[in-house]
């Protein structure tokens, strides 16, 4: 199953406990659904839980049966269908339509006065043309609607709720869209999803986390290069002194700095410090290199 599913199947555990609620999230369905016409009601679905559940809201609703129902034995989406024009007049009047004229959709804003009328009505519009990207790949929440007012009107009506979407159109669809994932875990919170929403919390956190420690890898693998190549410039010029004057003729600190860097090639200054005998300060080590590697160079 795909995240959208999940989070489609677990809005669908929910009520709604209110006929007011029931008509909001129903208004929702149809303004997402594939057809609301005075023709008929056409409402595509693949998610089972959503099949389970729309019959159930359309009888609280309106208190009528769809006319055809595809069975869940033919797999791939289903169709549920409304042809008949009492039950078709009976819904567009729930909804101040006037089924015996042309009908162009717009939100009617007292469908969805109520907090929880405005809450059912989003939870009806994700059901029916929602979906969400898998948290763990990206943010990307949407609602698709063939109709450029509907999508008008719910960006206004977001706005409203506190909500800062984002809109576009792709292909007949008008799209209203979350990128971020604060945006796309408040929305479905608000919604009722709230494990789905945690589900994007956690993934965040593991992005998070994943990133710091890719970052701390690669500063170590940064570092471990520089140490080698620093390393590989000394013994260099400890090589130049050896074949020249030779590294008997140093210091004696600078001779036991050489003869440790030999045997050392891939340690850091700090750990040469700690390695001397006595145990030097990184900084007094790092003087001792720069003298070997300025000796090196007025020998060349």
């Amino acid at each position: 199953m795909s995240f959208s599913s999940d989070v489609k199947t677990e809005l669908c555990r929910l009520g709604p406990s209110r006929r007011c609620c029931a008509l909001a999230e129903a208004y929702g369905v149809l303004l997402y659904a594939g057809e609301f016409s005075t023709r008929q009601i056409r409402i595509m679905t693949a998610n089972d839980a959503f099949a389970a559940r729309l019959p159930r809201l359309f009888r609280r609703a309106f208190e009528l049966d769809f006319d055809q129902v595809s069975p869940p034995e033919g797999g791939g989406k289903r169709s549920f269908l409304l042809t008949d024009r009492d039950k078709l007049r009976a819904v567009f009047s729930a909804f101040g339509y006037d089924p015996d004229r042309a009908v162009a959709h717009h939100v009617n804003l007292a469908v969805v006065e109520a907090d929880c009328d405005r809450t059912a009505f989003l939870r009806g519009a994700f059901l029916a043309g929602g979906s969400i990207m898998d948290p763990a790949r990206g943010y990307h929440l949407e609602l698709a609607t063939g109709h450029e007012s509907v999508c008008r009107e719910v960006h206004a009506l977001l706005l409203e709720m506190g909500f800062e979407p984002k809109d576009a159109v792709r292909g007949r669809n008008w799209i209203t869209y979350f990128k971020r994932s604060d945006a796309i875990e408040d929305f479905l919170t608000t919604l009722g999803a709230s494990l789905s929403a945690m589900a994007v919390m956690q993934a965040k956190v593991e992005k998070h986390m994943a990133n710091a420690m890719n970052r701390i890898t690669n500063c170590d693998m940064a570092n471990a290069d520089k140490i080698t190549d620093a390393a590989a410039e000394q013994l260099a010029a400890i090589r130049a002194i050896e074949a020249g004057p030779g590294l008997e003729s140093l210091p004696p600190a600078l001779e036991q700095t050489a003869l440790l860097r030999i045997a050392n090639p891939s340690c850091s200054l700090a750990d040469l410090a700690q390695l001397a005998y006595p145990p030097v300060t990184k900084s007094c080590m790092s003087h001792r290199i720069r003298k070997l590697t300025e000796l090196a160079r007025t020998l060349k």
